[in-house]
């Protein structure tokens, strides 16, 4: 349920202590609307309206009518809390589960053996070793990290054991990330959707067809006691029926978190490249900042709850910045469309001159920190890039969102067919509303009684001819009147502003796919100067950009659905109204009073309705139900990641040189008991020694593969500098000092060929180099302490020649 339509239930509870005030203003203001509506009849009629308010505003009908709308508001009013909450539980546990039956178990135990997880492992190991201070500098040459995900699992490890629970650091690693995956993630995509979803349906249910039919049967002849009875009878019969677009946002709300753990792009991709744990974090939690911007522009709308939602978005700012900085960009690119749609023009000149500070200092940052001689030439950068698919793969992944076989297929053609539905709705409803403005046919009748306590307009879906058989047939559109009390102190300032809301959605939400899709099939597909400058802050990784498409396609998706299905209600539903509609104007014109027939007419009226909102709900329903189960059945995509995983985090390796296998285990075990875990270990770290530090609690100087030599407070490039140099004195002037513990280096064979796209790893050619080594044995420099040769050729531990 909404933010606003919980506040507006909690209004309805408390307005029932005022009843009778608010009855005799709402009589009031609905009576002087009727005067209006009937200001071409006699003036007999008019005069009477006066009178009939005072006895209303005066008399116990008042206080009888004020304390029956409080309690036909407060009884739909447990059915508008419950059900949203419910709903959402159901479909964050479900999209939780999805994570945990899709989670490797061989890496409970184990690492991931890949290019990243050494880091992020070794930046939980420090945590623990020096606690939440080591958070501003995890890295080891003491430089900032973002450490959001690494202080969560730090944080699980350190509530296990309040818990007497001792938590490796490669469960922490797990159990965080199934907690952003499986629940955060889903949880952030259903606040975005049901965001889009509460502007799109805002006082717009799918069909009110029985205010038509009284709009249709009031005259100029027929009295204001007439119009009142009608519309009470009318009233009556509507709040039988479903509040079809409350359910049907319940409904699409209930599969929003599976679909969004059902692709591919997010969030299995990321644990299987690398794994990019930070960033995938981050983009876990981005859907909630997305949501809360797009209620500050909201805020900024309306003029009022600024600051609150001001606030709001800096906080969840700062968690996702802290969580990956990197993630701004793809913030970014999503919300300028919405920033150039909903925003003065000042603020939208402000936001883009941020933008622009922004990338400039993201290009001092890059040319400072990373020093290349390709900067001058945009065609040069990514020279390594190979392309992955063609342009219609590409395009076609985005339209899938990266769904397999029949759920990909249906995903596309509702993504389309619901974006073009959409856009035809949303063009009808804006020019609905211009030509109301101006025409006396959109005058309806107030509700006197209406259940729909949280709408602040009514609909008027189906233009009815009370003149002309034949039917007209249009997209929803809502009737110019709102409720009487709002109506009178709403402004004509807010009304313009929230006039085309669906179109700048639709516009907004389809700019920011197609943004997504660019950027998406420039990495992917072409080549040149102009594709690596869009690409480049995602570092032209085709794992990091994919993530984008969940953000974008399935609120796209979600309102699409939800205007096909409002498209279809109405036509079914006039289709069934124009008759009951015409009979009950032409029998009702004759005389002030209802005749029995037009109670006849209004009940097939609401059963038509009744009908069609029904069908309509129960095909949304298995449309979305068919999507989401068959794309946990069909997900080939999935099963691959996975399958990876699992053979990363295998030690049966075929090649006895990869990261990790039984032998080096075995090895990094024997060494740890023999050098304890003060003492200092060198060795080449594509090697797989970097996993002794969180598997063994050893301390290797290289726990990571990507040992910056740029960083003058770094001992790394110091040390392989000394090692290649093939001068013994430097070497021990270069080693010995670096801690007072024995300094220890350990040989395993050469690098491991799942690193070979490691673009730094010539640097630590020369630990592997056999004709260095033995030269330094032969000279002292290093002592033979251990060998390991039945493990491996050439395997050893050597001591460093330090004087104690």
């Amino acid at each position: 349920m909404t933010s606003e339509q919980i506040t507006n239930t909690g209004s309805v509870s408390g307005d029932c202590g005022s009843a009778q005030a608010r009855a005799r203003t709402h009589v009031q203001a609905y009576v002087q609307t009727q005067a209006r509506q009937n200001g071409s009849a006699k003036d007999g009629s008019a005069t009477n309206g006066p009178a009939r308010n005072d006895s209303a505003k005066d008399g116990p009908s008042g206080r009888k009518h004020g304390l029956q709308r409080c309690h036909a508001m407060l009884r739909p009013a447990s059915r508008h809390a419950l059900l949203p909450w419910l709903t959402s539980i159901i479909g964050v546990a479900s999209a939780l589960c999805l994570v945990i039956a899709w989670f490797p178990s061989t890496v409970w135990n184990t690492p991931i053996v890949s290019s990243d997880a050494p880091a992020h492992y070794y930046f939980i190991h420090r945590l623990l070793d020096e606690g939440l201070g080591a958070a501003l500098h995890l890295w080891p040459h003491d430089s900032f990290y973002p450490p959001l995900f690494h202080i969560c699992a730090y944080l699980v490890i350190k509530i296990a054991a309040l818990f007497g629970v001792q938590c490796s650091i490669y469960a922490a690693f797990n159990i965080t990330w199934i907690i952003a995956s499986g629940v955060i993630f889903p949880a952030g995509m259903l606040v975005l959707c049901r965001y889009f979803l509460q502007r799109w349906n805002r006082g717009n249910p799918i069909s009110n067809p029985i205010s038509r039919i009284s709009q249709a049967s009031s005259t100029p002849e027929s009295s204001n006691v007439s119009n009142q009875q009608v519309s009470s009878a009318v009233n009556r019969q509507y709040n039988v029926t479903f509040d079809a677009t409350f359910v049907l946002q319940n409904l699409i709300g209930l599969f929003v978190p599976v679909l969004a753990v059902s692709s591919v792009c997010h969030p299995y991709g990321l644990l299987n490249a690398g794994p990019l744990i930070a960033f995938g974090f981050a983009t876990s939690l981005l859907p909630f900042l997305i949501a809360a911007t797009l209620r500050l522009f909201d805020a900024i709308a309306a003029r009022e709850h600024i600051a609150k939602w001001l606030a709001i978005a800096a906080v969840a700012g700062v968690v996702c910045l802290v969580a990956h900085p990197r993630i701004a960009f793809t913030y970014a690119l999503i919300l300028v469309p919405f920033i150039v749609l909903r925003l003065p023009w000042k603020l939208i000149l402000g936001a883009f001159i941020a933008m622009c500070v922004g990338a400039v200092a993201f290009v001092a940052l890059m040319l400072t920190s990373f020093k290349s001689d390709r900067w001058a030439n945009p065609d040069s950068w990514f020279h390594s890039h190979q392309p992955s698919k063609n342009l219609w793969e590409s395009i076609s992944f985005c339209l899938t969102d990266g769904l397999d076989g029949f759920p990909a297929i249906l995903f596309a053609l509702l993504l389309i067919a619901g974006t073009a539905a959409a856009f035809v709705c949303a063009s009808r409803r804006a020019a609905a509303r211009a030509s109301d403005s101006f025409s006396s046919a959109a005058s309806t009748v107030v509700p006197v009684a209406s259940a729909d306590v949280d709408v602040d307009a009514s609909t008027s879906d189906i233009a009815v001819s009370a003149a002309d058989s034949p039917v007209s047939v249009s997209c929803p559109s809502p009737a110019s009147h709102s409720n009487a009390t709002d109506a009178a102190s709403a402004s004509s300032e807010s009304s313009r502003l929230r006039r085309n809301d669906r179109l700048r959605d639709v516009i907004a939400l389809t700019a920011a796919f197609l943004l997504v899709a660019l950027v998406y099939v420039c990495t992917v597909t072409l080549v040149g100067a102009l594709p690596n400058i869009i690409s480049a802050p995602w570092y032209r990784d085709e794992n990091r950009i994919m993530t984008m498409l969940p953000l974008v396609a399935l609120p796209l998706l979600v309102i699409g659905i939800n205007a096909l299905a409002e498209c279809v209600s109405a036509c079914a539903a006039s289709a069934s109204f124009a008759p009951s509609a015409s009979s009950f104007s032409t029998k009702n014109s004759a005389s002030s009073v209802p005749s029995l027939s037009s109670a006849s007419a209004v009940s097939s009226v609401k059963n038509a309705s009744f009908a069609s909102n029904w069908i309509v709900l129960i095909a949304v329903f298995l449309v979305i139900a068919i999507l989401a189960v068959s794309a946990q059945i069909v997900c080939p995509s999935r099963s691959a990641a996975r399958d990876t995983i699992i053979a990363h985090s295998s030690l049966n390796q075929s090649d006895p040189n990869e990261q990790l296998t039984e032998q080096k285990i075995a090895v990094l075990r024997k060494v740890t008991e023999r050098t304890g875990t003060q003492a200092t270990i060198i060795s080449d770290p594509l090697n797989g020694s970097m996993y002794a530090e969180t598997l063994f609690n050893a301390n290797m100087l290289y726990p990571i593969i990507n040992a910056r030599t740029d960083v003058p407070s770094a001992p790394f490039g110091k040390v392989e500098t000394a090692f290649a140099s093939g001068d013994a004195q430097q070497v021990l002037g270069t080693v010995c000092p670096l801690t007072d513990a024995p300094e220890y280096f350990l040989t395993m064979g050469d690098q491991a060929q799942s690193l070979q796209s490691f673009p730094y790893r010539a640097q630590y050619d020369s630990f592997h180099n056999e004709e260095l080594i033995d030269t330094y044995v032969d000279g002292g420099t290093l002592v033979k302490v251990a060998d390991y040769s039945q493990y491996g050729q050439g395997w050893a531990l050597y001591r460093f020649g330090c004087t104690d």
